[in-house]
């Protein structure tokens, strides 16, 4: 069972831990967050993440193959593929941190990240934590 908590009887929501399972709706392919340092805070022995988890390669992977006609590559493809969409490998790019993370509990210093927080890619893909990694 994840550790949850509720908020004034709203649904439950629960702490994001590395290796939680991420989508972009941009993306055909799920893929895992990643902690290279932890902040020190575990949950059922798993690095905790807060909100500064964002960055690129760092600790959100790719999500196998974009399909965002905003993303350059995606376009330039698409283009010589006589306009019909053309898929190209998921270079996710994100520029600001994880958004509703739970303020009242701090993982060194910045909100945890929660199983309702979201991030938007460059190139307009939503960000989105399918399962916490707390299993």
């Amino acid at each position: 069972m994840s550790e949850e908590y509720q908020t004034k009887g709203a649904a439950q929501f629960s702490y994001v831990v590395a290796g939680a399972t991420l989508s972009c709706s941009q993306g055909d392919q799920t893929s895992k967050l990643q902690m290279p340092v932890s902040h020190g805070v575990y949950t059922k022995n798993k690095a905790q993440m807060n909100t500064m988890d964002f960055k690129p390669n760092t600790h959100v992977q790719p999500f196998g193959q974009c399909q965002a006609l905003t993303n350059p590559v995606v376009a330039a493809a698409t283009a010589a593929n006589n306009g019909v969409l053309r898929p190209m490998p998921c270079t996710p790019m994100l520029t600001m941190p994880w958004l509703n993370g739970k303020d009242d509990q701090l993982i060194e210093g910045q909100p945890a990240l929660t199983t309702q927080s979201t991030n938007m890619c460059l190139y307009c893909g939503t960000i989105r934590v399918e399962e916490d990694g707390q299993e």
